[in-house]
């Protein structure tokens, strides 16, 4: 009788070679050379009685979120700098894959244009523009002390989300009540509070560049809101956030290029989304070597803004977090009563103890004032100053602002007839074609068998980050069991619950366990769940039920959105919010990758029942868990012996819905279902549902997989034959 290959346990040869190793193993044992086993998983004994499964997951998965409106991202340090250093090192990677920005793209020529220098006596004022990526313009003021030789230290200064960015001007009403509230002292200051502390800091004789957010002030062709949020630009990432980081970057290229600018003393400073931008850029860039961002780092609201969200950035982790990959450089913050109200006591103290790993808890400094608002008014920029003087060796200047000669936007304005803005000013539909079309290059590129290398480590951090991290160890679950139930037969079932200590989801897992274990085991995942021992075909009764004559295990789980573990009839699974995905998946997981993780966590705990070094673990996917399936063994790698999956004809290339459950941001940028499964990938893969457009798109995972068979029907189970 001849059964389906996922079953590769009903091959009288296998059972032969099973056995042989069987008896190596025991003999080992014997021997008293055992191998040592990892720490074991937290148990808990399971007590069925109190109710249905759904009972056990009513608290799961899709009530615990967090977004960009919750009140509270708190962020508790490592407890060493040496796991401080690890998880740094992760951090900055999440941090680029989620700018679109891993791995870094290729610099083109800034070919700066300087012109329309205004002497305003102890400083001037030039008009900059250059393109930090072909069509992509960056704008604003180069600002310079007059009088001082040699090189001078060079801030770079992103403003935030006052009306008209760097042409901001306050109103009459406004100039009033900010100087009747002694936010400001100086009339000019009060009216144009951005160029006042460009002008002082030119005064105390740094080199300062005061750019353009995109779609502020002379930067246009792109919505600052709207223009990258659709399913195809997450699925590539093209993010307005990144866009912004890429700028910042770029202006910082510029300005350490500045013949009179010493790049050895380099700061950045903003504040609200300009203070996002000062501690992405500081966290991801060497160059820095001091920061001040301003009213936006605490454990509070993260970023209101599209500009200041991307899929991956915050999972895990928070502002807190990222400002201290700054660490040991002198950091400084200021806090207003806003969401950085809190930040001496929620905050500060964390960063101060990254800060003291180094021994220099006393380079990070924070000023929160309560009796102003949201601000970056001339009592915050005088903190700024000090800190800036202290750390940048200016030697004899003043912290204390000076009446200027205020310009008006109409004079700041970098295009004029004699400098027309650029022809080749790029909307988003060229940036996002151009964008594709070189992210497409560089997977091709990564894809080839030549480059297999270069690929795993591209690819492979961006798969930990796309997918959720590594396989957990066992030591990383917590198993609640039920007491098994015997049949007559010497079968047993277990029921289970596996939890990852990390995660705040349940798994409820059914074991079927034969009278007489060969020690193999097949992990099937379908949207039925454990419920595919009850709602089966008659076929797939009898694939269950040769399994379990055989000696083989099967476990079934139901994973997220599956069987039991989804919310009441009628509610959805982690509805993405319609504005922009970035502001569901910057802090939560999409459910694609939850999905991973959690067939991960069945997977270890599988292979902890079998003593065996072989893999000995086989994974069927069908219905909707085909694709999580195949994602998830380049994940569980060295334990799966071979893969069966069927795709259904699915690929990234289709998803058209952000509500979508294979919706994964990033994918098409990785390579796609092949590029991100090719990682690591188990020996033998067989995928039913390939049509001719998904084989073509399979092609690559050939590279990487042993046995890779494509077909283009259905998965059934086989029937014993005759």
């Amino acid at each position: 009788m001849k059964y389906y290959s996922i079953l590769r346990f009903f091959s009288p040869l296998l059972l032969a070679q099973f056995c042989l190793c069987f008896l190596l193993v025991i003999c080992g044992l014997l021997c008293c050379d055992a191998v040592a086993q990892p720490a074991p998983a937290s148990k808990v004994q399971l007590d069925l009685s109190v109710g249905k499964i759904s009972d056990f997951t009513r608290s799961n998965w899709w009530r615990v979120t967090r977004d960009y409106n919750t009140k509270y991202h708190p962020w508790t340090p490592p407890g060493s700098l040496e796991a401080w250093q690890a998880e740094a090192k992760k951090l900055r990677t999440q941090i680029l894959v989620s700018q679109g920005l891993w791995p870094m793209p290729k610099k083109t020529p800034l070919q700066p244009v300087i012109h329309g220098k205004i002497d305003c006596g102890d400083y001037t004022i030039e008009k900059v523009f250059f393109a930090s990526r072909p069509g992509l313009y960056v704008t604003g003021n180069l600002y310079r002390p007059v009088g001082k030789s040699g090189k001078k230290p060079g801030v770079l200064c992103p403003h935030g989300h006052w009306p008209n960015g760097r042409f901001y001007t306050a109103s009459d009403k406004e100039v009033a009540r900010q100087i009747e509230s002694g936010a400001e002292s100086i009339p000019e200051a009060a009216r144009y509070p951005l160029q006042a502390r460009m002008v002082h800091l030119a005064r105390m004789g740094c080199v300062v560049f005061h750019y353009d957010m995109i779609d502020y002030a002379d930067s246009s062709g792109i919505d600052h809101r709207t223009d990258f949020s659709t399913v195809q630009d997450g699925l590539w990432l093209l993010e307005s956030m990144g866009l912004q980081t890429w700028n910042s970057i770029r202006a910082l290229d510029f300005l350490c290029s500045l013949e009179d600018v010493d790049a050895q003393r380099i700061a950045v400073t903003g504040a609200s989304g300009g203070g996002t931008q000062t501690f992405m850029l500081c966290a991801i860039d060497d160059r820095p070597a001091v920061a001040v961002p301003a009213v936006m780092v605490s454990t509070d609201m993260q970023g209101g803004c599209v500009c200041e969200n991307a899929p991956y950035l915050r999972i895990d982790t928070n502002n807190i977090a990222i400002a201290a990959l700054f660490a040991p450089k002198p950091l400084g913050l200021t806090g207003a009563n806003d969401w950085t109200l809190r930040l001496e006591t929620r905050g500060l103290p964390e960063l101060k103890r990254i800060y003291n790993y180094y021994g220099k808890a006393e380079n990070v400094e924070a000023w929160v004032h309560p009796e102003f608002g949201h601000n970056y008014n001339a009592i915050s920029r005088k903190h700024m100053y000090a800190f800036l003087a202290k750390h940048l060796n200016l030697q004899n200047v003043s912290i204390e602002e000076r009446p200027f000669p205020a310009k008006t936007p109409q004079q700041l304005t970098v295009f004029d007839e004699t400098h027309p803005r650029p022809k080749d000013t790029a909307d988003a539909a060229t940036l996002r074609a151009d964008w594709i079309k070189q992210s497409r290059a560089t997977i091709n590129h990564l894809l080839l068998p030549e480059n297999r290398k270069q690929y795993r480590e591209i690819v492979g951090a961006a798969r930990e980050v796309l997918l959720g991290g590594k396989m957990p160890t066992i030591s990383e679950l917590t198993i609640s069991a039920a007491k098994p139930t015997e049949k007559d037969s010497g079968e047993s079932e277990q029921f289970l619950l596996i939890s990852r200590k990390d995660d705040a989801s349940v798994i409820p897992v059914k074991v079927l366990s034969p009278a007489e274990p060969n020690g193999l085991s097949l992990c099937w995942f379908d949207p039925r769940g454990i419920n595919c021992l009850k709602d089966n075909t008659e076929a797939e009764a009898a694939m269950i039920e040769n399994v379990l004559k055989r000696g083989g295990t099967i476990i079934l789980a139901d994973i997220r959105g599956f069987g039991s573990n989804r919310p009441a009839e009628g509610k959805e699974l982690l509805p993405v919010n319609s504005r922009y995905y970035g502001y569901t998946f910057g802090y939560n997981r999409p459910l694609l990758a939850s999905r991973v993780r959690d067939i991960a966590a069945v997977v270890t705990y599988a292979a902890s029942r079998a003593r065996a070094k072989t893999p000995m673990i086989d994974l069927l996917g069908t219905g909707e868990a085909g694709p999580c399936v195949l994602l998830a063994q380049s994940i569980c790698s060295g334990k799966i012996a071979q893969t069966t999956a069927d795709l259904n004809g699915k690929s990234f290339g289709e998803i058209n819905d952000l509500q979508d459950p294979l919706f994964l941001p990033g994918a098409l940028k990785y390579g796609g279902i092949a590029g991100l499964a090719g990682i690591s990938a188990c020996e033998k893969i067989t995928l039913y549902g390939i049509d001719e457009q998904l084989r073509q798109k399979l092609e690559p995972l050939k590279n990487h997989v042993l046995q890779l068979e494509l077909k283009e029907d259905s998965w059934k189970p086989s029937t014993p034959q005759k």
